[in-house]
């Protein structure tokens, strides 16, 4: 146990000294992995001061969301990512409609027969916010100097999960993989059709058993792997296969049930990853 908590310590370490050498402030990307308990919150500040949230949790921590988003300066919402209309990835983003001016929204396509889903796009309605669907393979064009590029989204047939929009962000030599709620079949896909290598990846449905396949892992080769989970949820994430297979490739993982907010800025040659709470009074239970 001594040598594995050593280990993990030496971890944290690389991640936080080797990136600081030669660092530039002047124009960064901050990708911000709100906690919002179990359930999926982004906030995404781009070079040139676009706004970018990706989903919102469920509905009670909406409030949570929107003063995170007060906190680090958003006044308005450039681009509102939708991934799909579970509740603990759409819930939150009724109360943040409701205090931000949001300019698009971009959504999954696919539909879902619940209160809260209906709640969302009465919200949307109400406030006449302009609504595209994601394409499959499409990128998004909202900031030039970075590179987003749609992996997944809506197809018939799919389920809310396997519908899920899955990103990858593209800032000058660093990638990031914002995977959603996919299952390995989505993964499969993508591996096919797409260059999935990132230095961070946001693992798939919260470290669910039905995501984040050895060989995807392999090809992605990620530094960082954030997973984003309720401590002591009822649903066993993230299960021991996912972590085992995120060791085995050597990415050091960081959890929001752990490390609470976490934060990623670049500026497009290297990373700084910014925990909420210090990670040696924290060892998450996946790393020890």
């Amino acid at each position: 146990m001594q040598q594995s908590i050593r280990i993990t310590i030496i971890m944290v370490l690389f991640i936080f000294i080797i990136p600081i050498s030669g660092y530039s402030y002047e124009s960064n990307l901050e990708v911000h992995f709100i906690d919002v308990g179990q359930g999926d919150s982004v906030l995404v500040k781009t070079p040139n001061d676009k706004v970018i949230l990706i989903d919102g949790g469920r509905p009670k921590v909406g409030k949570r969301v929107v003063n995170y988003l007060e906190d680090h300066h958003v006044n308005e919402i450039d681009l509102m990512i939708s991934t799909h209309p579970d509740i603990d990835h759409i819930g939150g983003l009724i109360d943040v409609m409701k205090q931000f001016k949001v300019k698009q929204i971009l959504d999954s396509g696919k539909l879902h027969s619940t209160a809260t889903y209906a709640k969302y796009i009465n919200e949307i309605r109400k406030q006449d916010i302009p609504f595209k669907l994601a394409e499959q393979g499409k990128k998004v064009k909202l900031d030039s100097e970075l590179e987003i590029r749609i992996l997944n989204s809506y197809q018939g047939m799919k389920t809310n999960n396997q519908s899920s929009i899955a990103l990858k962000m593209t800032y000058g030599e660093i990638d990031f993989l914002l995977m959603g709620d996919v299952e390995k079949k989505q993964e499969e896909q993508m591996l096919r059709s797409y260059d999935v290598q990132a230095e961070i990846v946001k693992v798939a449905h919260h470290g669910s058993d039905t995501s984040t396949s050895l060989p995807f892992l392999y090809a992605v080769g990620p530094e960082v792997a954030m997973i984003t989970y309720g401590e002591n949820n009822d649903f066993g994430h993230p299960v021991n296969r996912v972590i085992d297979n995120l060791k085995q490739v050597g990415a050091s993982i960081y959890s929001t049930a752990t490390y609470g907010n976490v934060s990623i800025i670049s500026d497009g040659e290297s990373y700084l990853v910014l925990p909420e709470k210090e990670p040696l009074d924290h060892l998450p239970k996946e790393a020890s």
